[in-house]
């Protein structure tokens, strides 16, 4: 199990290792070049919504060389060496503000697409994924052969684009949004940090300075408040984001069951979570709802789990006609119209015929006729089994003769392409 586990096997010279962290920290030149490309290409696949832009703009990203320097710092007690660290990344974090805030600021397109919106609420999966990739990433600067988990490293950890968000919020006046990537940002590099740190000293990395237990419990209690303060806003905002998501399904279980299971289209629905009470609005294609019937509603919603909200159905035509639907809404509606037209033609040319120039025809051979029509009538028996036949209802003074029955029955038959037919006066 200690070979299994060991990780001093594959170590790479601590030597080696400390002058390739070193070479990686300084943001000047060419490193200096690279962020701000990555930050410009990381703020472009944000704004598009593309998921394999902001993919790439994380591989090119050069951020991590300085937090894995002040991890190595502090496991060290290299001060020195920390705050050459702790100043290239304060300069990379500015950087990188600018320019996506400049991006953001002179784009014609400002509006948050997923790949933002999901970069402004951390939570503590956040700081498992920091901590982990961390690890990971040390693991492998400190290896002889590196592998392949940097750049899965880059990924997972994701530290371009909450910083591209955060000059998103700058340049869109949305301070929520600026305040959560930039806490999303700050977890990420605590914990890559940390990560290092745990690893430097469990390699037992030489000491730089000579520290006294005083000095050192000192910075061991400065990480443990920064861990706490991380962590602790990251619990409650995992736990705000579970209970929503659970409230959620509960609110999808009761609009399937309670509306679309019972053929009614729903063209709008917003859900607000954290009214009181919480809130949600509908609106519907055709279907109408009296007063009595929206109360049966609302009080249906304890059998779900989801009290404390109120169903709020718009029904005016002003709200519909401008309610803010999204293209996955218009398609759904699109689709079931199409549907019920469909439908209808099907019925309409079940029970009618093409009747153009029927009633002239009719009375240049019949003149006593007044007014004629025809239809198909489905007619119903006692054994549950229907029939179709087309009926003729003419209008006239007096009752035509049985003669002009058959020769108006003749030339209809011809007319409509029908085997059978019945006529009545009407």
């Amino acid at each position: 199990m200690n070979n299994i586990f060991n990780l001093q096997n594959g170590e790479e010279d601590k030597q080696k290792v400390l002058a390739n962290v070193k070479k990686n920290i300084s943001f000047s030149g060419s490193n200096l070049w690279i962020l701000a490309c990555a930050i410009m290409v990381a703020s472009v696949g944000l704004n598009v919504n593309s998921t394999a832009v902001v993919i790439g703009a994380m591989l090119i990203s050069p951020l991590m060389g300085p937090i894995i320097g002040a991890g190595f710092a502090l496991g060290m007690f290299d001060f020195q060496l920390l705050r050459r660290s702790l100043k290239n990344l304060l300069l990379s974090t500015v950087v990188g503000l600018v320019v996506s805030f400049l991006y953001f600021l002179l784009s014609p397109y400002k509006e948050a697409q997923s790949e933002i919106i999901s970069r402004t609420a951390p939570n503590i999966y956040d700081v498992l994924i920091a901590f982990s990739g961390g690890l990971v990433g040390v693991i492998a600067v400190t290896r002889v052969e590196k592998g392949n988990p940097i750049p899965g490293v880059a990924i997972a950890t994701a530290l371009m684009p909450p910083l591209c968000t955060a000059g998103y919020g700058l340049a869109t006046g949305n301070f929520v949004y600026f305040g959560g990537a930039m806490f999303l940002y700050s977890i990420n590099c605590v914990f890559i940090c940390i990560a290092t740190y745990s690893i430097v000293k469990f390699l037992k990395y030489p000491a730089v300075e000579v520290v006294d237990k005083k000095k050192s419990d000192r910075i061991r209690i400065w990480i443990s408040v920064i861990v706490a303060l991380m962590i602790i806003p990251s619990i409650f905002f995992a736990y705000r984001f579970v209970t929503k998501q659970n409230y959620e399904v509960k609110v999808d279980q009761f609009l399937t069951r309670e509306f679309e299971e019972k053929g009614n289209t729903i063209v709008y629905k917003k859900t607000s979570y954290y009214t009181i009470p919480k809130t949600i609005e509908l609106a519907f294609l055709t279907r109408k709802f009296s007063t009595q019937q929206i109360a049966e509603i609302n009080k249906k919603l304890k059998d779900y789990k989801i009290e404390g909200t109120k169903v709020i159905i718009r029904q005016d035509s002003a709200f519909l006609a401008n309610a803010t639907l999204t293209k996955s809404d218009i398609n759904e509606v699109e689709d079931k119209s199409t549907a019920i037209i469909a439908e209808l033609k099907n019925k309409v040319s079940k029970y009618s015929f093409d009747t153009q120039n029927i009633y002239p025809e009719a009375r240049s051979i019949l003149p006593a006729i007044k007014s004629i029509s025809v239809a198909k009538q489905e007619i119903f028996n006692n054994t549950d089994s229907t029939k179709i036949i087309p009926v003729a209802l003419y209008q006239s003074s007096e009752a035509l003769t049985e003669p002009q029955v058959k020769t108006l029955r003749q030339w209809l038959k011809v007319k409509l392409k029908v085997d059978t037919l019945e006529i009545y006066r009407r």
